[in-house]
């Protein structure tokens, strides 16, 4: 991974049961979120996506990306044009800055009405470790019970252990 890497593409359906099941998830009760009715009353055309629901898909597009070991250190983003449903949001990511194991992605999420949301994310992603030396057949197997011909078990580096 280096500056300038662009993130594959992530298109999200906006559909009524992900900006209601979003909102409720992050107890966001707001009238605006779920009844369409109310949200027309207070000037919106529709139900909208609230920021928390936002800030969790960001977050599942760098996880979803980077796999299981990569850890957010932070989420920093701003809303734009609101997710309605019946539209789709493609967020799209490219990578700005890599300092050791710590990335730094920019994240635009784009509708049909501009962009809902861009941001800066940080991610941790550990390097894969040093593949293992593969055993040596003719030595015995520590696995087994052996410990060679002289009988002494070898210490590990935790106190207290003896393999």
């Amino acid at each position: 991974m280096k500056a300038g890497d662009e993130l594959a593409p992530l298109e999200i359906p906006i559909t009524r049961t992900l900006i209601v099941a979003g909102a409720v998830a992050s107890r966001d009760y707001q009238d605006v979120h779920h009844d369409a009715v109310l949200a027309r009353e207070k000037g919106s055309p529709d139900i909208f996506m609230n920021i928390l629901t936002t800030n969790g898909l960001v977050g599942r597009y760098i996880t979803d990306h980077f796999g299981p070991e990569a850890r957010l250190r932070s989420v920093r983003i701003r809303l734009g044009a609101p997710n309605y449903p019946g539209d789709t949001m493609t967020l799209t990511g490219t990578v700005t800055a890599v300092d050791g194991e710590v990335a730094e992605i920019r994240v635009t999420g784009a509708n049909g009405l501009g962009h809902h949301v861009t941001g800066t994310v940080r991610v941790a992603v550990p390097q894969p470790a040093e593949p293992a030396e593969p055993a040596d057949p003719a030595e015995p197997s520590k696995a087994s019970g052996s410990s060679g011909s002289s009988g002494v078990a070898e210490a590990s580096d935790a106190p207290g252990v003896v393999s």
